[in-house]
């Protein structure tokens, strides 16, 4: 039966692996290794207030990760996070673990009173789960996007969003040009 929990820690020392290994299978090593990167970065380095994540686990098996980082927009009080990475188990693709992770990860922040999350991705996948593509007028990314289209964003707070306000700032784990 498939669990999922809001909460990364108990499961910490095996991300960074689960992270490559999902993502080297999918797009090749170097990728893989740069997203195990990231994850330790994250772990090692950003305070509690600023990352959050959910798992989904099988019987203690780890399937599938999000993490949640601050996105700070320097003029509006709003919260908003990042959702990314995200990864499934390769094995385990396909069966709406990842739908399900992200709505449960989203409920959780909502029910923490984030107003907003964007994510950067394939806009076919996460506009399954509401993320609808912004400008980057809308919310200012903290690099220059090498791929406009999969800036998405959506609403938590159940009504339609205002522009963000200012220039945005990252986590110090995504302030790497190549992850944008």
């Amino acid at each position: 039966m498939i669990e999922l929990s809001f909460g990364y820690k108990n499961q910490s020392s095996r991300l960074p692996d689960f992270f490559y290994d999902v993502f080297s299978a999918s797009v090749g090593g170097e990728e893989g290794r740069a997203i195990q990167s990231l994850i330790r970065e994250l772990l090692k380095t950003e305070p509690d207030q600023d990352l959050q994540g959910c798992v989904a686990t099988d019987g203690g098996d780890l399937l599938g990760c999000i993490m949640f980082s601050r996105l700070t927009f320097d003029q509006d009080p709003r919260r908003v996070f990042l959702m990314s990475p995200v990864a499934v188990r390769t094995d385990r693709q396909q069966g709406g673990i990842g739908q399900k992770l992200i709505t449960f990860g989203l409920d959780q922040l909502r029910a923490q009173g984030v107003g907003f999350a964007i994510t950067y991705g394939d806009p076919s996948y996460y506009g399954k789960t509401g993320f609808l593509p912004i400008s980057e007028a809308f919310a200012q990314p903290p690099m220059p996007l090498s791929q406009p289209i999969g800036w998405l964003g959506q609403s938590l707070s159940g009504s339609q969003a205002d522009p963000m306000v200012g220039p945005s700032r990252c986590v110090s784990a995504f302030d790497r040009p190549d992850l944008w």
